[in-house]
């Protein structure tokens, strides 16, 4: 099974249930896959790059971890009654950004292509030993709050307007003062707090649908 990585802009997000986990019992069931790759990609990735791993270790383990969920699923291996799928994937992702640090630690050439350390002074190769620690598990939650968000702001899109989207974005997302977007966008202070308060109700709900729609 050959998984390609997709255009990092992609857009939209699709809804992961337990009939779709059960699908992946078939491997020619491409759709299945495909869906299944959209919605988790983006997360391993965002995972194995904080974890300290270059942009193409990172694509491998996002490879490996969808190829170890597939093994694992077509064995049987993932019981819903054991612990979360959340917690299931964090793991078979922990695994393979662990099995990337460790081929780049045999490479003959490591000193070549240089082992920098991070600000907190540890090089990422001497991580391996945190990711069955805590420092893992602080990533993975926060690219997960992050992912739910992403994709909650994917179907807030479809429910308000445009103009009202474009003042929440600038306002709360990009981060812009009220100021700058009332003489960017041509509104009105009252309209900037308006949106920020309509859109992100709307947000919370979607965020704590999503929340209780995955597992």
């Amino acid at each position: 099974m050959s998984i390609q990585p997709e255009d990092p802009k992609y857009k939209e997000f699709q809804r992961t249930r337990k009939s779709l986990i059960e699908r992946l019992n078939d491997w020619e069931d491409q759709k299945s896959w495909d869906d299944f790759y959209r919605t988790y990609w983006r997360l391993i990735y965002g995972v194995a790059m904080k974890s300290g791993l270059r942009n193409e270790e990172a694509f491998d383990a996002v490879q490996e971890t969808v190829i170890a969920i597939a093994k694992q699923q077509k064995e049987g291996k993932y019981d819903p009654e054991q612990g979360s799928f959340k917690a299931w994937l964090m793991n078979l992702t922990r695994w393979r950004i662990a099995d990337q640090f460790r081929k780049r630690k045999k490479d003959k050439d490591i000193i070549d292509f240089g082992d920098q350390e991070d600000d907190s002074g540890a090089s990422p190769i001497d991580r391996i030993e945190d990711l069955d620690g805590s420092l893992l598990e602080r990533i993975w939650e926060a690219e997960w709050k992050k992912s739910l968000t992403d994709r909650g702001i994917d179907k807030v899109k479809d429910k308000v307007s445009p103009r009202q989207f474009q003042i929440f974005d600038c306002y709360v997302v990009q981060g812009w003062e009220a100021e700058k977007v009332r003489d960017e966008l041509g509104v009105s202070i009252a309209q900037v707090y308006l949106a920020k308060h309509r859109v992100g109700s709307i947000l919370k709900k979607e965020i704590q649908k999503l929340e209780k729609e995955l597992f």
